[in-house]
């Protein structure tokens, strides 16, 4: 397949809430690593706080972790070793882990140290210009693939917007199917309507729960939202600024309450206090949205007097990521109802503005077509 261009174009991250348009040169690289020609990137909610609280000790970056491209060059050793070739459509992970310390060998990749957020430490998305070969984000004509880059394989007939849903779809697999163990006939509530609250009922809706619950604000984007949730799936939804949430739920459940609740506001700690009174006796609290800070008030007597089991997720694991593909691949949901925008490089200012609240209102999950 090769690189035609001589030249790479890519959005880049260069100070708090700015963006340039660079052009940088096509990499070298050796013979376990390749470049990947990227097809669309999906605009995720944690790249706002990298875009908003600008790294500056890892200095100008690309953003962009969401990405699905075909394989544009390859060195031998890397096609042996990933057993994939050039013109080979994928969806690449975040991660980029060391392979061979207990949390690889267990699948667990997201635990491994080598991914950890930290100086020092490479993650597509989050890497600096400073770290050759610098192409680390999907916000780009082109990606550098990393030796220890970790591949999804793609179907040819999913739309490449589409296909940028595979991480975000893989964590609602991971955290409801796989951590919380939703089973047919459970209720679950899921608090907040955005990306990730969007696939938890899609997970939930292929685990068989019976009763699904979206709880959401009364502006205009969760409205929004929330009609996307019911189209997903969703048997009910709830604005929690004009209903009283626990008696609505109570309504719902007939008192019986949430076998599942799983957290994804973002925003403040009072959805955390408000899941531990959502889950009914034996209940499961899936913890999937940092607050960055601590709760003024926790209870901790109710969880051992109810018996409640609480869990903070963290990402997916690589056969999530393959359950989501499959998913989405099967055409069951109507996704493009969650993939509202397309963008092209320059417009990625407006994208990473949106997803933040300053942007958009109807924005749900956008992709970035560098070709666009």
């Amino acid at each position: 397949m090769g690189v035609a261009a001589r030249a790479i174009r890519a959005a880049v991250a260069v100070a708090p809430l700015r963006t340039e348009l660079r052009t940088l040169a096509v990499p070298a690289f050796d013979a376990d690593a390749g470049l990947l020609r990227v097809e669309a990137t999906g605009v995720c909610g944690s790249d706002w706080p990298y875009y908003q609280h600008y790294p500056q000790e890892r200095g100008p970056l690309i953003l962009g972790h969401e990405t699905v491209g075909h394989v544009s060059a390859i060195g031998a050793a890397a096609a042996k070793r990933w057993g994939v070739k050039e013109g080979d459509r994928v969806a690449l992970e975040e991660y980029l882990p060391c392979g061979h310390c207990e949390y690889c060998l267990s699948g667990d990749l997201r635990l491994c140290e080598a991914t950890e957020l930290r100086a020092g430490t490479l993650r597509y998305g989050s890497t600096g210009l400073s770290q050759a070969p610098g192409l680390w984000g999907g916000y780009s004509e082109y990606l550098y693939l990393h030796p220890s880059t970790v591949f999804h394989k793609l179907p040819a007939h999913v739309p490449a917007r589409h296909a940028t849903l595979a991480l975000p779809l893989g964590n609602g697999i991971e955290w409801v199917v796989r951590q919380g163990r939703v089973a047919p006939g459970q209720t679950v509530v899921i608090q907040g309507p955005g990306q990730q609250g969007l696939a938890c009922v899609i997970a939930a809706k292929e685990a068989g729960a019976s009763t699904i619950i979206v709880t959401g604000l009364g502006r205009p984007a969760d409205r929004l939202r929330l009609e996307v949730a019911k189209k997903l799936g969703a048997d009910h939804t709830i604005d929690v600024e004009s209903e009283d949430l626990l008696v609505k739920v109570s309504e719902l459940t007939g008192g019986r309450m949430a076998d599942v609740v799983v957290d994804c506001a973002a925003g403040g700690p009072s959805t955390v206090t408000a899941a531990i009174r959502l889950a009914r006796k034996r209940g499961t609290i899936l913890l999937a949205a940092q607050k960055q800070t601590r709760l003024p008030e926790f209870d901790s007597d109710a969880l051992i007097s109810r018996f409640l089991t609480v869990k903070g997720m963290r990402g997916h694991s690589f056969e999530a990521v393959e359950t989501a593909i499959r998913i989405i691949a099967s055409g069951r949901y109507p996704l493009h109802e969650m993939c509202t925008h397309l963008f092209g490089l320059d417009q990625v200012d407006l994208a990473l503005r949106s997803i933040g609240g300053t942007g958009l209102d109807d924005a749900i999950h956008m992709s970035i077509d560098p070709w666009q």
